[in-house]
């Protein structure tokens, strides 16, 4: 792992590189012809989360945070251009289980009928590298295609109900110990939108655990981005 660290460290200063190098010169002012080049975007999203384990059941809506700054490069005059940038997001799976973390492997484990709770979820924040092709006309429709690869940050569970251990006692705990989590995520990236208002799509194509050691689960992302600048 510590070589994939040191990877990914690496590819993050050369991302910063690629977005401050432009920013900076003589007077250390950004002029309006470099602004025009720098997206900024925040927004939500929810999670759809494929081959869930059998019995267990995750919330209708699975609310995520996604921000980034790109650096667009325009090829020549045209309409298109590219970007790269970076970027953060943090996905919540939401559902009737609780995660039980081994060594060797990690479950959803149902929570019983007989136990009440208030929520139980599973919290995936990723620092992440976009990368875009991108269209925008003069009328400020944009639509872009890209692809993104994220590593994990310290994941955390959160538990709000009854003790499943104790039912009679009310149980508030967090925990950061979850193990067998694949630190990489990839997958293509979708983005249509007109002025500030973006929508957007991402479809992880690695599995939220190591393959072998955890349920082969796959997010699909649907949200919005606002970029006011």
């Amino acid at each position: 792992m510590k070589l994939h660290r040191n990877s990914l460290m690496a590819i993050l200063i050369l991302t910063a590189s690629v977005l401050v190098i432009p920013m900076t010169g003589k007077s250390q002012i950004i002029n309006e012809k470099t602004k025009k080049k720098i997206h900024v975007g925040l927004g939500l999203f929810t999670d759809i989360f494929m081959k869930v384990p059998s019995g267990v059941k995750t919330r209708t809506i699975n609310q995520g945070f996604q921000g980034y700054v790109v650096y667009r490069v325009p090829f020549g005059k045209s309409n298109f251009g590219f970007g790269i940038g970076v970027g953060m997001s943090i996905h919540n799976l939401y559902g009737n289980f609780t995660v039980k973390s081994y060594t060797d492997s990690t479950n959803l484990v149902k929570i019983p009928d007989t136990i009440g709770y208030k929520r139980s979820k599973l919290t995936m924040p990723y620092l992440e590298i976009p990368i875009e092709f991108g269209y925008t006309n003069k009328s400020k429709f944009s639509l872009g295609i890209g692809f993104k690869v994220g590593y994990m940050l310290p994941a955390h569970t959160k538990y709000v109900g009854d003790d499943p251990d104790y039912p009679h006692e009310a149980l508030r705990a967090k925990y950061r110990n979850v193990m067998n989590l694949d630190r990489f995520a990839y997958g293509p990236t979708l983005r249509i939108g007109y002025k500030w208002f973006h929508v957007t799509g991402y479809y992880q194509l690695s599995s939220i655990f190591q393959k072998g050691k955890g349920p082969e689960m796959y997010p699909i992302s649907v949200g919005f981005l606002l970029r006011p600048f």
